[in-house]
């Protein structure tokens, strides 16, 4: 039987005689040569046309789900529910859920409340279809006021026309007026049986606190990068459509945890390729205005090695291709984010939830870079993207920025200011000699006929951990971190360095380290290259130094008691205060005549051979 909530009434066929028929004279046939409109079929989004419909079909909300079920499995479902979360994370979709859950009668009519509403029964249908008398929806953000919410209250007396409950679903609620939640609470404390209240909202923390202690609440999380990948990327395969996968996490980023957000942007990707099309990642990043992301890497770098006109020409490359100046710092705030978090969380390095050039370039820029230079990065984009969002000319404002950052880069922090002045106070230069004198660490220079004396003491070289440290007090990132990642010591001389490094180290490594350190030393450097093994790198010496001592203390009985009273237990750091800045213990001290040896027993008995000896 058709009804209001039901399909329309069909008309009744013309008279077959060519008759009158119901309002008034048959129409003239239409002409032969006439053909009849062909029908469209109207286009659903993504958005809606994915919309999930079972609790199961929900992501990244396992939580919620679960004491759902639960909550119908026992039959301890309360009278009102508030969920809360960012915009597209479903939780307008998960209250349709929970009323077709409610009113749900199965396909034969008798079922009651289940978790898994059947989906074709009167209720479930007309709930789908937004039609159903007894599931009220209303949108706060426009119905705000005390007379609306009186309507509500007024409906509340009465029975559900023709489902099991009355279902009242409040968006946004938080725009609700005071005097509004406060008409509502008397109602909202005590419902009559058959209603429930839903309320769904962006900012739960504008919602009295009275209202709150009356709901069931569900925090709604953001959706990971790597689920909303999966949903995409299944979604496109029904949709018969070509996505590369780097692509498809671009779409996830700048979805920012929101199903629908993310649902949209494929849409708008979809509808710029051609029929049989791949959608590339480039594509993508066009139509998002976003720099690719490797220039984003390219940038930064040439940023922290403080290289002004390497950084402007990328920013002039990413401008010609379309990419907004504002969305280029904003990428480059996101990656000192990642960077910072890679610093501080090793084992970020090897999870899936980070791209690639996350994992294998910013592990290695995280290792350059230390959380001082991070986090004057930070404040330095930060401040510089409210003053591009604030200029006239987006493209100057952000140059601007990145020429700022390019001078600052190199600056010490305090922290290193504070020492330096400390080492300058207790260790003050000594006073030149009045005519030249003083020995090999001065020297004179003629000028307008007056002789000066000008310090050389240069910093003590005597291994190679001090030319890495040295490098490091000298603000050279890209040098110091290849020195403890990618390269073997093969011999060490003063003035002399002979290494071998990894394939990934720079091919004018050598040259820019011997510059670095003719001009710190103020005396010629020479850096060979060498095929020999030498030793291991630092980072490997710190590693290996590391296991050493955590083998050495799980073998510790105190240690293996501790293990077994307390399952699950594991060691997590082995602290040596003597380790220096690169894990390593202090090198051994100058060499002493072989007949006084350091920190011999006061019964140690004389050994007369000669060092190379005693291995014989």
């Amino acid at each position: 039987m058709s009804g209001l909530f039901q399909d329309e009434p069909s008309l009744p066929d013309p008279p077959a005689d060519g008759g009158p028929g119901l309002f008034g004279d048959a129409p003239a046939a239409a002409p032969a040569a006439v053909a009849a409109p062909v029908a469209t079929v109207q286009y659903r989004v993504l958005a809606r046309k994915y919309r999930p419909t079972q609790f199961d079909q929900l992501i990244g909300q396992e939580a919620m789900v679960r004491t759902l079920r639960n909550a119908f499995a026992v039959g301890r479902v309360a009278h009102a529910f508030m969920l809360t979360g960012v915009r597209g994370v479903g939780k307008t979709t998960t209250a349709r859920i929970i009323a077709r859950a409610l009113n749900c009668i199965g396909p034969d009519g008798q079922g009651g409340p289940t978790v898994d509403p059947c989906g074709v029964c009167d209720n479930c249908r007309a709930i789908l279809a937004d039609r159903h008398p007894d599931v009220v929806e209303m949108d706060a953000a426009s119905n705000n006021g005390v007379d609306e919410v009186r309507e509500i209250i007024e409906a509340v007396r009465f029975r559900p026309m023709q489902a099991r409950t009355k279902v009242f679903v409040l968006d946004e609620v938080h725009m609700l007026t005071r005097n509004a939640f406060n008409a509502l609470l008397k109602t909202l404390e005590e419902p009559p049986p058959h209603v429930k209240f839903i309320f769904a909202t962006t900012e739960i923390r504008k919602v009295p606190v009275t209202v709150l202690s009356r709901c069931q609440r569900f925090d709604l999380r953001r959706i990971s990068v790597a689920e909303l990948a999966g949903l995409f990327g299944r979604i496109a395969e029904q949709e018969h459509v070509a996505v590369a996968p780097e692509a498809l996490t671009l779409i996830s980023r700048a979805a920012d945890g929101s199903a629908r957000d993310g649902l949209s942007l494929l849409d708008q990707a979809i509808a710029q390729t051609e029929p049989g099309q791949r959608i590339e990642p480039a594509m993508v990043a066009d139509m998002l205005g976003l720099a690719d992301r490797e220039a984003v890497f390219d940038l930064f770098e040439a940023v922290m090695a403080g290289k002004p006109a390497a950084a402007l020409a990328i920013t002039d490359r990413a401008h010609a291709i379309g990419a907004d100046m504002g969305t280029v710092l904003t990428d480059l705030l996101e990656l000192v984010h990642t960077l910072t978090r890679l610093k501080s969380v090793p084992e970020l390095r090897h999870s899936q939830e980070l791209p690639e050039a996350e994992r294998i370039r910013g592990a290695a820029l995280a290792d350059r870079l230390g959380i001082p230079a991070l986090g004057r990065a930070w404040q330095m984009l930060l401040k510089g993207n409210a003053e591009v969002e604030a200029a006239p000319d987006r493209k100057a404002a952000a140059e601007m920025v990145l020429i700022r950052l390019c001078h600052t880069a190199d600056l010490p922090t305090p922290g290193d200011l504070v020492r330096r002045l400390t080492e300058a106070a207790a260790h003050p230069p000594a006073p030149a000699h009045p005519h030249g004198g003083g020995g090999g660490g001065t020297r004179a220079v003629a000028n307008g006929g007056v002789v000066a004396i000008a310090a050389q003491a240069g910093p003590q070289l005597n291994s190679f951990r001090d030319v890495v440290a040295l490098m490091a007090d000298r603000r050279e990132a890209m040098l110091h971190g290849h020195l403890r990642h990618s390269v073997h010591l093969v011999r060490f001389a003063p003035g002399i360095l002979e290494l071998r490094p990894e394939a990934d180290t720079p091919r004018d490594f050598a040259p820019r380290l011997a510059t670095a350190l003719s001009e710190a030393a103020g005396t010629r450097w020479t850096v060979a290259l060498s095929t020999e093994g030498g030793e291991p790198t630092l980072a490997e010496q710190a590693d290996a130094g590391d296991a050493s001592r955590r083998d050495a203390a799980a073998a510790h009985p105190l240690v293996q008691a501790i293990l077994t009273a307390f399952p699950g237990a594991k060691i997590a750091a082995v602290n040596d205060t003597r380790l220096d800045a690169y894990g390593l213990l202090p090198e051994p001290a100058d060499a002493t005549p072989a007949d006084m040896p350091d920190f011999a027993p006061d019964d140690a008995d004389y050994v007369d051979e000669l060092p190379e000896d005693w291995d014989q």
